[in-house]
């Protein structure tokens, strides 16, 4: 029987690397939402387009080192405004932890990691919308209940 610390020790956060799709990231999301297949091809184009954003687009994830396997991910972009004298807001989305590592405190790190970067970069909030379900878990990580959420999709 594995101890907590070695589980503790195998589970990484960092930011996404290119080579994350072959361990597991698109199934991951796949948990969270609508992700339909993408291409090897696709996958790069992508990830090079955001990574031209640097810092301003963080994404974040956790891997098994043990599997191989991505584990939990998260996304922040951050936002540059006119208001609060030119201040810049987080906004925190696609927060997913494998249905196989719940309970594990994963996506607090994955929240924590991402709120953290957010501050780091001189935000003066961050924020992010949630399901009714998902609000005691974030209200957890520190954030409260504000206003309503509007969405208007186009496909």
């Amino acid at each position: 029987m594995q101890s907590e610390n070695s589980v503790e020790d195998s589970l990484h956060i960092r930011k996404l690397e290119v080579t994350d799709k072959e361990k597991g990231f698109i199934e991951l999301l796949r948990q969270l939402t609508v992700c339909d297949s993408v291409s090897d091809e696709k996958f790069k184009e992508r990830f090079e387009e955001i990574a031209k954003y640097g810092d301003d687009h963080c994404i974040c994830v956790i891997e098994d080192v043990r599997s191989g396997k991505i584990v939990a991910t998260g996304s922040v972009f951050i936002e540059k405004k006119f208001v609060r004298n030119c201040g810049k807001a987080g906004h925190i989305e696609d927060v997913v932890v494998d249905s196989s590592a719940r309970g594990m405190q994963l996506g607090k790190r994955i929240v924590e990691y991402l709120a953290d970067h957010a501050h780091s970069m001189g935000c003066y909030k961050v924020i992010l919308d949630c399901t009714e379900e998902n609000r005691p878990f974030y209200e957890k990580c520190g954030f409260k209940k504000k206003e309503i959420q509007m969405v208007k999709y186009f496909v």
